[in-house]
């Protein structure tokens, strides 16, 4: 079941980036938050603190003011001091209601209740009775009892506000705590959502990439099938739709080449057997100069002939070199194969052979991977010198597996190693002779390398004195050359 798809790239990256997004802005609002709150609690909490610390010094001041008014009442008796004890009471009683929620969240208001019923009581005997007849003692002791419950509820609440003030600290490392696992979780989730939209982006430019790649390699055989975005998907389609039409415009070409290679050998028989006839004196014979012209004639006559057959045989060759057959077997086996069938030429060329070839498993397309050896041999026989040496090594690589083909011939020039692997292209190095030249073999081997998605290549070398080719090949199974046994 394939997931949705935006309908376009831009979509995939806006849908990406809201994604990646989302959890980043959801960790910023919650810290936000989290620190809004905190910082809410914290000035709340402040103003606790100096409001309650503030009303205890006010409480204890009233308290103060009022034992030394009930003094002043007992000693005096005036009216005077009667009435700034009842002042000193209610200023009491107004400070203990500003204290009251407070008290309550501190459980101590039974401390404060205390405090108001023994300051009325106190006011309430000094009030209804005569100064004289108080008992000082009693007094002096509920004075000191009052004192003691204002310094409680002062210390209660100083420990309640202490006990919010820890509580604002563990919020706070618990929030710091919640930060940091936020961020040790959304870091590594974030990447994994950047690196999953990265590739989902990337993959089906990949697959373009390669498709396009494979055109320009004449690789038409290969299906385009490009997933992703639906633009994306579309270019896909359409680069299939060029694949088709390229490939019916080479089939087309080879079908023409064929056939005008057919049409032309008829009238090129012809023109060669009436130029043996005048040569061979049929109807006369020749002088010099138009001996001359025969063997012009002649001469011409047989390289189109080459050139037909060529044409012949790249088109042939092309046709059937569509579609990969992988399979894993023994290399050297295979270039031992290959020697025992040019022994004859190798014998009469007097050319020494030699293999330098480790006993690894490939996987590859046997018979295309016999062509690369043979055409490759062939052509270091036709330009080796009697006497000389061809050199065919092989080894594996964690990727790949790497031919080379190197011989002791003249070497290719400067000019014309841009064009050796081009179809029909002849150098004008003198040849040995050994083997006739068609001018596609360099051209079959460079596609049948391409096929496989390796690489062919002229390199310069100071071990060789003539040509020096080396082949890449990638491997898709690495444990092909594990299996040397089971396949010798």
């Amino acid at each position: 079941m394939r997931l949705p798809q935006p309908k376009s790239l831009n979509g995939l990256i806006l849908v990406g980036f809201g994604l990646v997004a989302l959890p980043l802005l959801i960790a910023i609002f919650w810290a936000l938050f989290s620190l809004d709150r905190l910082a809410e609690q914290s000035e709340q909490l402040v103003v606790t603190g100096v409001t309650a610390a503030e009303n205890n010094r006010q409480l204890e001041q009233q308290v103060a003011s009022l034992e030394r008014v009930a003094r002043q009442y007992l000693a005096l008796g005036t009216e005077e001091s009667r009435t700034f004890m009842h002042q000193d009471l209610a200023s009491v009683e107004e400070t203990l209601d500003r204290i009251w929620p407070l008290a309550e969240q501190a459980n101590a208001v039974s401390f404060a209740r205390a405090i108001r019923v023994s300051a009325r009581r106190v006011v309430r005997t000094l009030n209804t009775s005569d100064p004289a007849s108080v008992d000082t003692d009693a007094a002096v002791a509920e004075f000191a009892s009052l004192r003691q419950r204002v310094t409680r509820l002062s210390l209660t609440l100083s420990n309640h506000i202490e006990l919010e003030l820890n509580r604002l600290q563990e919020s706070t490392r618990r929030a710091q705590q919640v930060s940091a696992w936020q961020t040790a979780a959304l870091v590594p989730g974030t990447l994994i959502l950047v690196l999953f939209f990265v590739l989902q982006v990337a993959r089906p430019i990949r697959q373009i990439d390669k498709a396009i790649n494979q055109l320009g390699r004449s690789g038409f055989s290969r299906p385009i099938d490009v997933k992703g975005p639906s633009d994306l998907e579309r270019l896909g389609r359409q680069l299939e739709w060029l694949r088709m039409r390229l490939l019916e415009l080479a089939q087309e070409k080879n079908r023409f080449l064929r056939h005008m290679s057919h049409e032309l050998k008829t009238p090129l028989a012809n023109i060669r057997e009436g130029t043996e006839l005048l040569l061979d004196g049929t109807v006369g014979e020749l002088d010099t100069p138009q001996r001359e012209v025969t063997d012009i004639l002649r001469l011409n006559g047989l390289k189109l002939q080459q050139l037909i057959e060529n044409l012949l045989s790249f088109s042939a060759w092309q046709s059937k070199n569509e579609v990969l057959t992988l399979t894993d077997f023994p290399l050297r086996h295979l270039v031992i194969a290959v020697a025992k069938a040019q022994r004859l030429a190798l014998k009469a060329a007097k050319i020494q052979l030699k293999l330098d070839v480790e006993d690894i498993v490939v996987n590859a397309d046997r018979e295309k991977l016999r062509t690369v050896l043979d055409n490759l041999l062939s052509n270091g026989l036709k330009f080796t010198p009697r006497g000389g040496v061809v050199t065919i090594r092989a080894a594996s690589t964690p990727a790949s597996f790497v031919l080379e083909f190197a011989d002791t011939g003249p070497g290719i020039p400067e000019d014309e190693a841009p064009r050796i692997f081009e179809a029909f292209f002849q150098g004008n190095t003198e040849q040995g002779g050994h083997i006739a030249g068609t001018g596609i073999g360099l051209s079959v081997v460079m596609e049948c390398v391409q096929a496989h998605d390796g690489t062919v290549e002229l390199v310069d070398s100071d071990e060789f004195s003539g040509a020096h080719f080396k082949i890449h090949i990638p491997q898709e199974r690495e444990a092909a050359n594990q299996r040397i046994a089971a396949n010798a």
